[in-house]
């Protein structure tokens, strides 16, 4: 089985991006589920429910979000009825929509996504750890569900870490996003769990975290703010993790990132021939 993950898309260059490509990857490479996190899409912020239809009808199984799911305001509304939205688990109860849900791939296997966001350098939200504990223990890898994907949505490289480690063996998949910066420590952890501490972005990397240079490096020198943060306007880069799925145990067989387009090395996994 086959999953494509795509890091945190960035403005319109990045959405582009994504609805351009993905298409075309999932025929070529008869991909089985796609997961995207679509953080920053909006202008830098968020999501718009158009945006998450557009992304959807691309070929995109699942949205992830993190700490801009609710900046548009208009998510608070369509988080309730669109179930292939998600925000992280371990918001407060009572937060609109979903943190986790059960989906469908394309070869029939049944795929939890667990979308949860770290507190280190973070919103101070419930315990990561404990949330996906508990959404991984009432649908178990090789019971209720096929493969299990978990979007850790943090800045501290530690945290993420010791998230991996710590449900090695029972989901197939822990992938961090939030930094926009795809780390070289994709590899498979001893339990079968694939990993990888950011996926990056979908975005211009000619920039500052996919924004236009010119603020963050002002505010970087003056530490006086002299405008908005307004997402770059170049060439993208789709950037992401390929993962192979054992069929049987529902654990990684390769893993791979992926990087198409713009000015990054462009990575294409070799196991998808």
């Amino acid at each position: 089985m086959r999953l494509l993950f795509l890091g945190d898309i960035v403005g319109r260059v990045g959405r582009n991006a994504v609805i351009t490509y993905l298409p075309g990857l999932i025929e070529r490479y008869r991909l089985d589920f796609v997961v995207v996190n679509g953080e920053n899409a909006a202008g830098g912020f968020g999501m718009t429910e158009e945006i998450v239809r557009d992304v959807l009808d691309a070929g995109a199984d699942v949205l992830t979000t993190g700490n801009h799911a609710f900046d548009q305001r208009e998510a608070l509304v369509f988080a309730e009825r669109q179930p292939r939205f998600l925000r992280p688990v371990n918001f407060p109860a009572g937060t609109p929509g979903r943190g986790a849900n059960l989906f469908i791939a394309r070869n029939g296997a049944r795929i939890l996504v667990v979308n949860v966001m770290g507190r280190v350098f973070m919103d101070a939200l419930d315990d990561p750890f404990a949330a996906v504990d508990r959404e991984v223990s009432a649908c178990p890898l090789g019971e209720q569900a096929d493969a299990i994907v978990i979007d850790f949505h943090g800045e501290a490289t530690s945290e993420k870490q010791a998230a991996g480690h710590h449900l090695d063996g029972r989901v197939t998949l822990v992938v961090g996003t939030h930094t926009h910066v795809p780390t070289s420590d994709h590899r498979i952890l001893p339990g079968g769990t694939a990993y990888q501490s950011d996926a990056g972005m979908c975005g211009d990397y000619d920039s500052v975290l996919g924004m236009e240079k010119e603020e963050p490096v002002r505010r970087f020198l003056t530490k006086i703010p002299s405008g908005r943060f307004t997402p770059a306007g170049g060439v993208a880069t789709l950037c992401g993790l390929a993962v192979e799925i054992d069929e049987m145990t529902g654990l990684a067989k390769a893993v791979a990132p992926v990087s198409i387009g713009g000015v990054l090395e462009q990575r294409l996994p070799a196991f998808w021939g």
